[in-house]
């Protein structure tokens, strides 16, 4: 196998990942600090979304769910340590099929959830059947 040159191990490492050089602990958990930061803050501000009457009330639900797509980039870069090298192809593949599989569970039930009422016998018809008239 041949070795990445630095530039490219520099490029596609996450915050809080080792090289091969041993690169002191101190730089890893730093990393892991600045995602619990940002985490936090982002934890923060979307209470303080909910709470405050400075953005227009349509638009919190849009504003927390910024804020979420930005708090699942923070926990996948920082923690997760999903990058682009190469050798992150079967948990970024792992994380899609996650997804998908999340998606048609939600989607599914919503979908089986909002079709039930129309496929429900009405319920007068229901009760004559029940009393036997």
């Amino acid at each position: 196998m041949t070795k990445s040159s630095p530039r490219t191990t520099e490029l596609d490492s996450s915050p809080g990942d080792q090289t091969e050089a041993g690169e002191s602990i101190g730089r890893g958990v730093g990393g892991y600090v600045l995602g619990l930061a940002l985490a936090t803050a982002l934890t923060i501000a979307s209470f303080w979304i909910a709470r405050t009457h400075i953005i227009y009330g349509p638009g919190v639900p849009v504003a927390l769910v910024a804020l979420a797509i930005a708090q699942m980039g923070i926990q996948l870069v920082f923690f997760l340590h999903i990058t682009t090298a190469p050798d992150n192809t079967n948990n970024v593949l792992a994380l899609a099929f996650g997804v998908l599989i999340v998606f048609v569970l939600v989607f599914g039930t919503v979908w089986v959830m909002d079709h039930m009422n129309h496929n429900m016998m009405p319920m007068d018809r229901l009760m004559k059947m029940e009393s036997g008239s």
